[in-house]
């Protein structure tokens, strides 16, 4: 297996905390964003990749601008 690339961990990692300073669980931000909770634990974790549809879907539901999320990337 592949190491996961340090981008999409830090991209998991920003989106985790960006969504526990909004107070919201996995599942609570998977429904607002209409992800699968299973799928938004494998994007927080950097095992999975996203789409910028996916991204935007994020950034919307934690009502923050997708450069916030990247800006560390």
């Amino acid at each position: 297996m592949s190491p996961i690339p340090k981008y999409r961990r830090a991209l998991g990692e920003a989106i985790r905390r960006y969504r526990k300073q909004a107070g919201l669980s996995q599942e609570k931000l998977a429904e607002k964003a209409e992800l699968h909770p299973v799928y938004l634990s494998a994007v927080e974790r950097g095992v999975k990749t996203i789409s910028m549809d996916g991204l935007m879907r994020i950034v919307t539901a934690l009502k923050i601008h997708i450069s916030e999320l990247v800006r560390d990337l």
